[in-house]
């Protein structure tokens, strides 16, 4: 029933948002504008993304704006390619991508959590205990206080933003376990933790709803609140890459994103804003 009514307000917000005569002003920066934006890679932008450009494109129907996961790896290459106009990123970029020609955008900032199933009644993780399931020398609920039923390990590939935050910040690199279901994207995950009861997974923060639980981690809640005062410590920043420095409709979008309409759609989406580009 909470979800429900904070659905609720977030819908009354955002419609009176997109109403008002400070969403028309930010948009009319597209207003003699055309043509296509193409976007991919990581999958935690994707909420973000697709307000954005719903506000955007109905505003002024004359711009079209595709939008694609594939994560972090997939939005580096792409870009750095010419294939498309921002690749997403939920890291900063690595060392061998630094020469690529490419200027990084920070937008917002996420958390990364646990992920299991409603009914499992696993209330709390510690990292010790969260690394040893990922290592499999935990294989079991009943280990750390759950039902007598073996653990079913999810996670992401190699290309993802979200498992590298995770590996390190979380794992702290212990290796991955050889029988982990790796997933494609956030919302995916969502959706195979859902269905599992005997599943663990992780994910944006922004992803978590009522299909999925997040248990506390080492007591602490991975809240919006929590990642923003850095008592939860398993957190990211969100990245737009451009190849170059970006101009005419990538630019106009950039600076939507970092406008304060920008701003709502961050925080409706369940990140945290970031005040300015770095």
């Amino acid at each position: 029933m909470m979800w429900k009514t904070c659905s609720v307000r977030l819908m009354a917000i955002f419609t009176l948002l997109i109403s008002s005569p400070l969403i028309a002003d930010e948009l009319s920066a597209f207003d003699k504008m055309s043509g296509q934006l193409n976007i991919a890679g990581g999958t935690a932008h994707i909420p973000v993304m697709k307000k954005a450009a719903r506000n955007i494109m109905g505003h002024n129907p004359n711009i079209r704006i595709t939008i694609a996961g594939g994560g972090s790896g997939v939005g580096v290459q792409q870009v750095a390619n010419g294939l498309v106009d921002i690749g997403n990123t939920g890291r900063a970029l690595k060392n061998k991508e630094m020469n690529l020609g490419l200027n990084s955008f920070a937008f917002a900032i996420d958390g990364v959590a646990v992920i299991i199933h409603p009914e499992n009644p696993v209330n709390d993780l510690s990292q010790q205990q969260i690394i040893a399931i990922y290592q499999g020398k935990i294989t079991n609920w009943q280990e750390v206080g759950g039902h007598d039923r073996q653990i079913h390990l999810f996670s992401r590939d190699e290309a993802s933003g979200t498992r590298s935050v995770f590996s390190k910040k979380l794992l702290k690199g212990a290796p991955l376990a050889g029988n982990a279901n790796i997933v494609p994207s956030n919302g995916a995950m969502k959706t195979a933790v859902s269905q599992d009861v005997a599943a663990i997974g992780y994910s944006s923060v922004g992803y978590i709803d009522e299909m999925v639980k997040a248990p506390t981690y080492n007591q602490i809640k991975p809240s919006q609140e929590a990642c923003a005062s850095g008592e939860y410590p398993v957190v990211r920043r969100l990245y737009m890459n451009t190849k170059g420095a970006p101009n005419g409709l990538t630019q106009a979008f950039i600076d939507y994103i970092y406008s304060k309409q920008g701003a709502q759609l961050i925080q409706a989406s369940g990140y945290i804003a970031l005040d300015a580009k770095p």
